[in-house]
């Protein structure tokens, strides 16, 4: 496992908590519109002063500063040592909030398992009626996989959790939250979030319009118990 970087305190990456985020390095998806696009090679092109002894011992330190740990990438389910980390976390009296794309329900069944999670944060790219999913993701997507950890998150029935997609103007159309909304029947929570432009000449994506925004939420309403919007003015 690679530590990608750490943000000490957020009020935002663990609703309801004071959080610290780990950031952990590497990604199984390609994404265009990805924020964190310096973290996701799992290649040694970004140096970081952090490895897990030392947010441990960070953590420790912070134990009566915080509530909560939020695990984030990249995706942190590549990394066959999670689990042993989120123990770790959990031994020092900490909430851990998990963050995922969904692509490794084996993973999340361990995870689940050994109680060191309590609370997720799965990303739906977007419909997966046809081959968009894969546009989304930057990379071929196994949709078994995805819809086998909505499955597994929303049976569990002890942890928190949440859906969440981000919205991006070039990307989504309102009839893929109708489709969303059918896959997550039932859920108690999703979270859509509306993309902000990287400030770079390069990126073509689009920010999408509050108007948009509401007629996607309008779509996930007669499927899921709350819709929430993020980021919108």
């Amino acid at each position: 496992m690679k530590i990608a970087g750490i943000q000490s305190l957020t009020l935002l990456d663990y609703p309801g908590k004071l959080a610290t985020t780990v950031f952990l390095k590497g990604c199984n998806f390609k994404c265009p519109f990805c924020h964190n696009k310096g973290i996701i090679s799992s290649e040694a092109d970004h140096t970081c002063e952090w490895d897990k002894k030392s947010i441990l011992k960070h953590l420790n330190k912070r134990r009566t500063l915080i509530d909560g740990v939020c695990i984030s990438g990249g995706e942190p389910t590549i990394h066959e040592d999670l689990p042993d980390f989120l123990d770790e976390i959990k031994n020092l009296g900490f909430s851990v909030k998990l963050d995922t794309n969904g692509s490794n329900p084996r993973m999340l069944k361990e995870c689940l398992y050994r109680g060191v999670v309590d609370y997720i944060a799965m990303d739906i790219k977007t419909s997966l009626v046809d081959t968009s999913y894969d546009t989304v993701a930057g990379v071929k997507t196994d949709k078994d996989a995805i819809k086998e950890s909505i499955n597994i998150i929303m049976d569990d029935g002890l942890i928190d959790y949440e859906f969440r997609t981000t919205v991006v103007g070039m990307l989504h159309f309102t009839n893929d939250f109708k489709e969303i909304g059918k896959l997550v029947k039932g859920a108690r929570l999703y979270a859509l979030q509306q993309y902000m432009p990287i400030d770079s000449p390069s990126c073509v994506m689009k920010k999408p319009t509050p108007n948009f925004m509401h007629a996607c939420r309008r779509m996930l309403l007669p499927y899921v118990d709350e819709v929430i919007l993020r980021g919108v003015e």
